[in-house]
């Protein structure tokens, strides 16, 4: 039987369909016309589509559901991909067929879509809405502190900035407890030094919602993998390739720094120090490092042991 290949892209209001060698057509982004729409596709088929923050959830959950192969593509793999084929414009029409003809030339490299529970989803946000509390916070902070007319109003937004952060933290904790397998790979994964509640919490649900095949394969979803750029005799300087989630990457570069200043760690960073790195490279290094760590204790359903780190085994 062959396996046809959709692509769907995906805005608030609408869904342009398409196959790798045309348009489909146009749909509301609304259950009832989603529905409908995939009821008409033949049983297998495969529909990939980028993803959107949230307009693209709706469909990629109707489509998990009724039994179809699902990808949900990072934008700028697309974008690149598009350029390659000499795409000269740019349309939803065009995006739409370049996202299927993608999906028909890349899939066995892809990474299968599964839906979500309604807790996993909750995390995600939670922790992606948190990240933005503490970013308008700081930036709040760091405007108005010279300003010794506004100190005391300054100060009683903080504490209620302190107040919901606080609050979150609750919810997100209440989720982890509520699932006795979450809440265990939480405690583990806190084992690790320099690991918190936070930074568990999003190892935990990348960790939880795929399985990777090895350290370096989850090394590679946080971006912090270095991307080469030879040729011929020319070595290129390494940069990271940033292809995964900013958020996990940020949570992990911020475990590294407070790891780099404990007993466990320092002598790690000061390695790569001693190696002529900077500041900014050794704490990279010092955060794929964790990441490892946490993809094994993760996988083995171990706590993190300092000696084997101190004896190379990690």
């Amino acid at each position: 039987m062959q396996i046809l290949n959709f692509g769907a892209d995906v805005s608030a209001e609408e869904v342009i369909t398409a196959r790798p060698d045309s348009v489909l057509g146009k749909l509301p982004n609304r259950r009832a016309e989603l529905t409908a729409w995939l009821k008409t596709l033949p049983p297998g088929s495969r529909l990939a589509m980028e993803a959107t923050g949230r307009y693209h959830t709706l469909l990629a959950d109707l489509a998990h559901q009724l039994g179809f192969t699902v990808y949900v593509l990072n934008p700028k793999d697309v974008h690149y991909y598009a350029k390659g084929l000499g795409r000269r414009g740019k349309t939803d029409q065009v995006d739409a067929q370049v996202i299927a003809r993608y999906l028909a030339k890349e899939h066995d490299q892809l990474q299968v879509y599964r839906t979500p529970t309604p807790q996993q989803r909750e995390l995600d946000q939670l922790l992606l809405r948190r990240a933005r509390v503490v970013t308008l916070r700081g930036a709040l902070q760091a405007s108005l502190r010279d300003l010794p007319l506004v100190c005391q109003q300054l100060a009683e937004t903080l504490e209620r900035f302190e107040a919901l952060l606080l609050e979150m933290d609750r919810r997100r904790d209440a989720l982890i407890a509520a699932c006795s397998e979450r809440h265990q790979a939480q405690q583990r994964l806190q084992s690790i030094v320099g690991v918190g509640p936070v930074v568990g919490a999003g190892l935990g649900q990348a960790l939880e919602r795929i399985r990777f095949r090895d350290a370096d394969a989850f090394v590679a979803y946080t971006g912090l993998d270095p991307r080469p750029w030879d040729s011929g005799k020319k070595v290129g300087r390494r940069r990271l390739s940033k292809r995964g989630p900013s958020e996990l990457r940020r949570l992990l570069y911020n475990a590294a720094m407070s790891a780099a200043k404990t007993k466990v760690w320092k002598p790690f960073y000061e390695r790569q120090r001693a190696k002529g790195l900077s500041t900014t490279a050794a704490l990279v290094v010092l955060a794929r490092k964790i990441a490892r760590v946490a993809w094994s204790v993760h996988r083995h359903h171990t706590t993190f042991d300092p000696q084997m780190l101190a004896s190379g085994l990690t």
